[in-house]
Order: structure tokens, then sequence, then C-alpha cells
């Protein structure tokens, strides 16, 4: 039987009798998405105006562990940092202490891109808005082999770009990243004080964080999961450190309920005027096209650190995260309705952030879940990984039946480098060859044969059957003269040359 209820057309106030109506149908979803087993856990804040209607957990923190989630458990919420970061930048800009379109040539004159000229004209503005030009997984693939910040934000200027100046939208962790560090340099603080100076200690979020021990100490927080064999597992850890103003951020409903408060009433905090509605309103300006939203229909643009559509239900603010490593959040705001709500979940894929914010809204602006939008999400999440793992199992899941043998294994041993990747080193033990790659050898990798100097190595933990590729270059002497890295080579940054030391 269809829930119907009292509903406002698009663009009408909404009462707060209408969203409490609401609530019961809410909170019954969230319940049978948890008991469906779609995540472990999850939880829910709602906020009107400048009130937090709406605050719970539901299911478990850890699967196979009896602690529940509630209002106060810390997720960590991936990349919706990124308009939270915004946030924080707008506070900068409020105080006059940095611009929208201030260069990072001149806060931070560190920092190149590949060519000259965007280097010397990239803004802030651009940097939050994806458009400077940096391919968008740029600096994750070193993220993943151990490199810091500093490190890969330098190591940024030699990828090459993937498209002209302000002329193309690629959605980069690390460039969002370089655009709040140099707003934060006026300052003379660290970003992880700007942040916490300027935004979560003036709206008390008290359980808010960019440094991943912040969030391991707090003894109410939530592990990741993934899928394994069907099940929900917690295996997997990410420390998004190194991407923290874009990626790196935990907090609980709570508090992101507070932070929602504010950009409904445009930098407005318990009565006072926190950051000017100007510097926050540029956040809000729809800048780049992103097409149609797949599921929804939405027209969908991006702001700065936020999505904005136009769709069904009129305008919207919001922004989603994920770690395939096992997290998935979602913050969507309804400016004219001035209604917010924000969904935190403990694990990956699923359709469960956007399927309840997208029913809740049908229920408040229509009266009726219009249809089953967990279903629709959730299948569109898990078709993102699809072509990945289809393609890479096509090509390596079966030895050939005409493979070549290798070359006697202490060909292919000796250390390799290039400029981007650093060093890397192979080893033979026990008649396996092993890759060892990043600062200080933090990541290693145990080789196996595919095809005479092809060799496997299965180095995402999110995805432990997925192979990925090592190729050897022999040289006339017969021994290796480099190695190429397909995990690392994305932009033709993996080939390391053998190293005469």
């Amino acid at each position: 039987m269809a829930i119907v209820m009292p509903h406002a057309s698009m663009g009408q106030a909404i009462t707060r009798a209408q969203v409490e109506a609401a609530l019961p149908a809410l909170e019954a979803q969230a319940q049978r998405v948890v008991d469906a087993g779609e995540v472990p856990g999850l939880a829910i804040a709602v906020v009107l105006d400048d009130q937090t209607l709406f605050l719970k957990g539901f299911g478990r923190r850890e699967v196979g562990k009896p602690e529940t989630v509630d209002g106060e458990t810390v997720f960590q919420i991936a990349s919706l940092s990124k308009p939270i970061s915004a946030t924080v930048v707008a506070a900068l800009v409020s105080e006059g202490v940095v611009k929208w379109d201030s260069r990072i040539a001149d806060l931070d004159p560190s920092f190149r891109l590949h060519d000259a000229y965007p280097t010397s004209q990239v803004t802030v503005r651009d940097l939050f808005n994806h458009r400077s030009g940096l391919p968008g997984i740029a600096g994750n693939d070193l993220e993943a082999i151990g490199y810091a910040r500093d490190e890969i934000l330098h190591r940024l200027r030699l990828v090459p770009a993937s498209s002209s100046f302000r002329a193309g939208y690629s959605y980069s962790n690390f460039g969002l990243t370089e655009g709040a560090v140099a707003a934060a340099k006026p300052t003379g603080k660290p970003w992880e004080v700007v942040a916490r100076e300027k935004l979560f200690e003036p709206l008390g979020m008290a359980s808010t964080s960019t440094t991943h021990s912040d969030f391991l100490s707090r003894a109410n927080r939530a592990a990741l999961h993934i899928r394994a064999d069907g099940e929900w597992v917690a295996r997997v850890h990410r420390n998004a450190d190194p991407q923290a103003p874009a990626g790196g951020i935990s907090a609980n409903v709570r508090d992101l309920a507070q932070w929602l408060q504010l950009e409904i009433a445009n930098g407005r905090f318990d009565g006072k005027q926190l950051i000017a509605a100007s510097a926050l309103d540029e956040t809000h300006v729809p800048l780049t096209s992103r097409g149609t939203n797949p599921v929804n229909g939405s027209a969908s643009f991006y702001g700065l650190g936020w999505n904005i559509e136009f769709g069904r239900h009129g305008l919207t603010w919001g922004h989603a995260g994920a770690f395939s490593a096992g997290a998935q959040t979602l913050a969507s705001i309804h400016p004219k309705a001035r209604l917010g709500i924000v969904v935190l979940t403990n694990a990956f894929p699923s359709g469960v952030p956007e399927g309840l914010a997208d029913s809740f809204a049908d229920l408040i602006f229509d009266g009726r879940v219009s249809r089953d939008w967990v279903k629709d999400w959730g299948a569109a999440y898990r078709a993102l990984f699809a072509p990945v793992d289809d393609e890479a199992k096509a090509a390596y899941g079966h030895t050939p039946s005409d493979a070549t043998a290798a070359l006697a294994l202490g060909s292919y041993t000796g250390r390799y480098a290039n400029d981007f990747v650093g060093r890397a080193v192979v080893t033979e033990a026990d008649g396996t060859l092993t890759l060892t790659v990043g600062p200080g050898g933090a990541r290693t990798y145990p080789l196996r044969h595919f095809d005479r100097d092809l060799f496997l190595s299965f180095p995402d933990a999110e995805a432990p059957d997925r192979p990925s590729s090592i190729r050897f270059t022999i040289s006339s002497d017969g021994k290796a003269s480099a190695i190429t890295v397909d995990a690392l080579n994305a932009y033709g940054l993996g080939t390391l040359d053998r190293s005469k030391e």
C-alpha cells in the first residue's frame, strides 16, 4: 500500500509538520535497508531551517560485533569532505584572507602543474571546480603506494594535462586538496588547524576532524565494510590524510547537521553571521556542466566543492562520498525549502545514501515515493567497477595456452626508478619475484608469472582478485632494462628504468 501524505509542490515553503509527518516513513525505510543487509550500519540527520528534527543511527558499527550505530557514531565521510572544505575556504574568503580567484602561484609558489601557463594562472576557484586540466585520478596512484601529501602535490607537475586549462571538467582529489592547502597558506597555519578553527570549533563540531589518528581515537566509530563472497566484511582500512581536504574528514551526523544549518542559513549559525553570505554563495554557483544525473535525471553541475542539480524537486545542493574500501555518504540540501539531509553508511557499494535521500524528497514534495530509489542507486554504484573488473579478468584471468616461460628470474631482479614513482626494487626468493615500491619500500607485491616477461600483481586491497600487469623490457644482454607498472601508468608515467646503482 502506497504511503500518501501532505506534501509541498516544488519551490513551496516546507513546514515543520510536513517534515515530521515524513520522518516515520524515512525511519522505517532506513531500518528495512539495514535488516535486508543493504549496509551493516547507517546514521541519518534531517535539518529544517536552524533545527535538527531527526537524528538516529541504525545497525552495527562493525559486523559480528554488538556495538550499534547512533547519532554520535563517527564515520569516515570520504568525498563529502569536499563541500565542508569549501565552507572552510569560504570562511577565509569572508575574512579577506584569500579570494576565490587568488592565484595558487601567489599563495603557494612551490606548486606547479605540467604546463607553465596554467601554473601561473590557476586559482583556488579553478581547483575547487576541477577545471585546472589536472587529470582526475592524478596523485591517487601515488597515495596508494604510500606517499604523503607534500610529495604527491610536488610530483603532480609531472602529470600531463587531460584537457586545456579551464576547458574540461576532471574530478580531482589532489587538485582540490592543493586548492584548500594553498588557501590556508596566508594564515601561517596548516590546513588541519584552519579547518578546526574556522569551522569545526565555531559550530561545536566536536567529533569532526581532518586526521585519521583522530578518527581512530574515537571509541564510537564505524568500521569500513566491503563485500566478500556475498557477505559484508570489515577488512580494509583507509587512511586518507594525504587528501584530507578532499576525502579525509571524519564526522558524525550530529556535527554534520550543524554544518547543514550553517549552509541553509547562508553563513549564520546560532544567531551569528559566521561566514559572509557572499563568500558562501559562490560555492553554490553552477560553473561546470556534468550532464544528466544517470539515476534521477537531474541536470547536474559542479560549483565549488558542491554538486548543483536542477531536477524533479527543483534546485538541490549536494555531494556524495565513497571509499571503495567501504564507506558511502551523502549530504543533500533543498535551499528554497531550507531542508537538508545527511546519510552516512559504513559499506560500499550500495544505493542507500542517495536512495534514502531521494525517497525522503519524494515524500516531502510529492507525498509518495515514486520508485525504488535504493535499488536503482545500488545498481548504478555496483556498475561502477564492473567494466574495470571485467576488462582485467578478460585480459589476465586465464594464462594463454601458448604462454612462454619466463627467463631466469635473476634477469628481472634489480633496482628501477623514475621521477614520478620514485624507486622500485624487484627481488627473488624461493622462486617468486616481489615488487617493492613507495617511500621507504612502503608497498610490497608478490608477482605471478603470466607470459614470458609479463607478470601480474594484485595491488588493490579493496579488489584483491583484480589483476594488474607488470611488464619487463629485456635488453640485448638478456636482463630487464625497464619495468612498466600498469597500476601506475595511467598517464604514461609508470615505466621505470633500471638504475645503475
